[in-house]
């Protein structure tokens, strides 16, 4: 597990020490909405399938994952046209990557607009590009095809990350953070877009976790801007992020077991996922905790934008830490709204994080400098990614 040791704590409104942060966040989603109460009889349509058991199943499994609603790609218009999707063993990963790998860039390129307007200044002034993405696999990859879309310059530096799963968002902010802090004046777009296209299969007893996919899991892109030092009057900063840790754990590389075939991704999850979560966040969160100079049971006084893979790794987490309930208000909004959108959603909740921020800061005093908090994600490996950070919308 890397570090980049201690430092000092001091006030750093304004990013004024050289650490990385971000300036500013986006999103975007396709344009089909799945209702959560009616999904189960429109999956149960699409894929022609009338098992009662299985329906009642998926039926309990929409209730437990706590979502609401969802953004998807997939379409009647794309069953239509490619009906075996929802054909048992058929060869479809052609089909499917010619679907996902323009679906992904367009998400990817829609965001990062959104961000960039946020942000406030040319695309000319972007530097590098980390692209993250599960959804798709081609060469040249959706780095480069995301760069031709928002005109960013042949020189753009470019980092691509594959099949990183959940994890992605906080690795690709990770990967960001190195470089904004070692490339004096540059500014780093990390964008990250999934589809669960990808994946889509009928449903079958065979493979019970494909169900779980299903009542949980949503498409969308985020995209966030990345660089230290901001200008005075011309950026705004929103998180100031201080110390990376990466962690895998050895001996669990089957809990989560993705494998590309013919017929798609196929994923494998181990029902002990939540319980070893559990058993080891709060070593890796003590590493932070030292460096602020908190106790290991002062995690309340730390903010926590977490991605929310499920509501049990939430509830553990909740229950392990002692958290008081608001500390994950802004995890399980992103839950309920967009469902698991893998890499993507940590974008969505730390906008969330914002938005609740502002909120508290117009009814107390200022309290100016900021407040300390930890942004993490878990995904194969099993992997922890944390970056320890500060919120300065608050």
């Amino acid at each position: 597990m890397g570090s980049e040791g201690t430092f000092q704590v001091a006030s750093t409104k304004m990013g004024n020490t050289g650490k990385a942060t971000i300036l500013a966040l986006g999103k975007a989603f396709p344009h089909q909405l799945v209702m959560q109460d009616y999904l189960v009889d429109g999956y149960f349509r699409d894929t022609n399938c009338d098992d009662p058991d299985l329906k009642r199943k998926l039926a309990r499994l929409c209730k437990t994952t706590t979502v609401k609603t969802r953004y998807v790609v997939m379409s009647e218009e794309i069953l239509k046209k490619y009906p075996e999707l929802a054909l048992e063993g058929i060869p479809t990963l052609t089909q499917r990557l010619d679907i996902c790998n323009k679906a992904v860039t367009q998400m990817a390129i829609e965001a990062s607009q959104d961000c960039i307007k946020k942000w406030g200044r040319p695309v000319s002034e972007i530097t590098h590009l980390v692209y993250v993405s599960s959804s798709e696999a081609r060469l040249p990859g959706g780095d480069l095809y995301l760069a031709r879309g928002l005109g960013l310059g042949p020189k753009t530096q470019r980092v691509l990350l594959y099949f990183v799963g959940c994890s992605g968002g906080v690795a690709g902010l990770r990967v960001a953070k190195d470089l904004a802090e070692n490339n004096p004046g540059s500014r780093i777009l990390l964008a990250t877009s999934e589809t669960t296209i990808i994946g889509y299969k009928p449903p079958s007893a065979d493979r019970p976790y494909d169900l779980v996919g299903v009542a949980l899991f949503g498409d969308g892109a985020g995209a966030m801007i990345i660089g230290s030092d901001p200008i005075p009057g011309k950026e705004k900063p929103l998180f100031e992020l201080h110390t990376a840790h990466q962690q895998f754990l050895p001996g669990t590389e089957k809990t989560i077991d993705g494998r590309l075939t013919e017929e798609g991704i196929s994923f494998k999850l181990a029902r002990e996922l939540p319980q070893i979560i559990e058993d080891h966040v709060e070593g890796f969160c003590d590493e932070f905790m030292k460096e602020v100079g908190l106790d290991h049971k002062e995690y309340n006084k730390m903010f926590w934008a977490v991605h929310p893979g499920g509501p049990a790794i939430l509830n553990r987490m909740e229950k392990q830490l002692d958290l008081l309930p608001e500390k994950l208000n802004a995890s399980r909004r992103a839950l309920m709204d967009y469902g698991n959108a893998s890499s993507n959603t940590i974008v969505y909740v730390l906008e969330y994080m914002i938005e609740e921020s502002s909120k508290m800061k117009m009814k107390e005093e200022d309290k100016g400098d900021g407040e300390w908090g930890l942004i993490l994600a878990f995904g194969p490996g099993i992997s922890f990614e944390g970056i320890l950070a500060k919120n300065l919308a608050v």
